[in-house]
This record gives structure tokens, sequence and C-alpha cells, in this order.
């Protein structure tokens, strides 16, 4: 069993992937990636442990997670990496022409431990519940991951999947909302109001667990906890306040830094402020 503290070390030194990567070809995104990096080092290396060496498109007899908010895509690249689905030194290629590693996630390139193309916003639940649809009616009792965005949620396809969701009791799916409060236009609350969201997801039908997605040990914790709830007619969702931009001081719940690449001097300024734990590519 890995340990809180070696998670946090892999969160850091993701964090430090995030930023050389955008910083190194001056495009993309930097602030949600940051901000749902513990989230995502949770799942892959204290809750799913699928085998990168035997990665398959299908994902038959394994646990599986969907980027929906594919605009973190610097985020899902260096931890797919560190986890040891291809080799790090390749996230030195980000957004760069021929590049496995685009801007979005996408399946052409052939990158492993990629399974659909992501960051059209409103599309990644519906994929996630074919998956845990496809699932059931193979007999297979792992579980399906998703990973939203708050804005995406102004998306009204997402409350169709959430309503289906519900009606078709879809109850071994976990949907997480990375609800930071920011999108690329401001605060969410000014752009389009969400109003309370675990009150509409449970009036949709859905169990509604809540975590602060930047206190390690209460990731691992509130994820493990919402296994409790899966076969029992709900799918299940986990509202998830984050910061943006955590870990750099001068990014923390800022919506400028929702998708602009720090100059060389804020670079230098951010990686000062997180640990190199594993060795930079």
């Amino acid at each position: 069993m890995i340990s809180i503290q070696e998670l946090e070390r892999i969160a850091s030194q993701v964090r430090r992937d995030i930023v050389r990567m955008v910083s190194g070809v001056a495009s993309g995104h930097v602030g949600g990636p940051l901000g749902s990096a513990d989230f995502l080092v949770a799942l892959y290396f204290a809750i799913m442990r699928p085998d990168p060496k035997n990665f398959s498109m299908d994902g038959k007899n394994e646990d599986v997670f969907f980027l929906s908010n594919g605009h973190l895509s610097a985020l899902f690249y260096s931890v797919l990496a560190r986890y040891g689905y291809f080799e790090v030194q390749e996230l030195a290629t980000f957004r760069k022409l021929h590049s496995r590693l685009q801007g979005h996630p996408a399946t052409a390139e052939g990158l492993p431990g990629i399974r659909i193309s992501s960051g059209s916003l409103g599309q990644g639940l519906s994929v996630a519940i074919g998956a845990a649809l496809a699932k059931r009616m193979n007999n297979d009792e792992h579980r399906v991951y998703c990973l939203l965005g708050d804005g995406e949620l102004e998306e009204g396809q997402n409350w169709e999947a959430i309503m289906f969701a519900a009606g078709k009791k879809v109850d071994n799916l976990i949907a997480v909302v990375d609800y930071n409060g920011k999108q690329i236009d401001g605060p969410v609350d000014k752009v389009m109001p969400l109003g309370d969201l675990s009150a509409k997801f449970e009036a949709f039908g859905w169990k509604v667990l809540t975590m602060y997605g930047n206190d390690m040990a209460e990731v691992v914790d509130t994820i493990k906890k919402s296994h409790w709830f899966l076969g029992q007619g709900q799918p299940v969702v986990i509202i998830m306040t984050t910061h943006m931009g955590q870990g750099v001081d001068f990014m923390v719940d800022n919506h400028e830094w929702h998708g602009v690449a720090p100059t060389e001097e804020q670079t230098r300024n951010a990686l000062a402020q997180l640990e190199a734990t594993l060795g930079d590519y």
C-alpha cells in the first residue's frame, strides 16, 4: 500500500511536470491541472492501480478513467508517464508538431492510457456511462471513473447524461466534479451560476459525496468511501473542491491562469515552490 506521503511526493513532481510542459511551448492550461493533481495521482497510484504494460482500449476486467475536461491534458499525460504508460522523456514533446501529446487528449496518435478524444466539453460523462453499461453487459464488476469541470456543467448534454445514468441505475460509475469555482472567463458564479450542485445531483437521483481535493488523505479516503455506495442502484458523484493553481502561490484561485502559460521568470518562481521528487525529464 502506497503511503500518503509518497502520493504527495508524486503529486509535487506531477505539478512540476505540468508547469514545465506548458512553459516549454508557451501554450496550454496550467491552473486546472495543478488543482486536480492530487486527485488523479491518488486515483492511479492508490485506487485503480491499472497495468500500464497491458493497456487495451476496451478496458475489460480493469477500472477505467475518462478525462472529460480534456484541457487538463498536461496533468493526465504526466500521471500516465509517471505511472509507466510511456517514457517520461516524451513529456518534453507536449503540444509540439507530430507529438502524441496533443493539447487535448486524442486517440489517433495511439498514446497508451488514452481511450477517448476529449476536450469538447460536456461529452465525457456520456462516454463514461456507455463504458459502465458495457461493463455491466459483460459481467465486468470493475468501476468507471470520470472527471468533469465545474464550468463544464454549463453544457446541457451533461444534464441529459446525469438524468440517464440515474434512470438506468448505472451504479458502477463514479463521477468527480472539479469544483474550483473558476473558468476561462471568470468566476463560475458570475459566468453561469451552478447553484447547489449537491442538491441538483441528489434531485436527479445520484448519491452525492463531497471532499477537499487538495488534501491527499481526504482524497484517498473519500474515493474509497464512494465504493461503499456502488451496486445499490445509483450512480455516485463526488463534488471535489480544489484551488486552481494549487502549489504555486501567484496562481492560486486566479481564473487568469486557466489557460495562460507562465513566462520564464514565472516558471522559475513556480518550480522553486515545487519539489522535484522523481526527477525532471
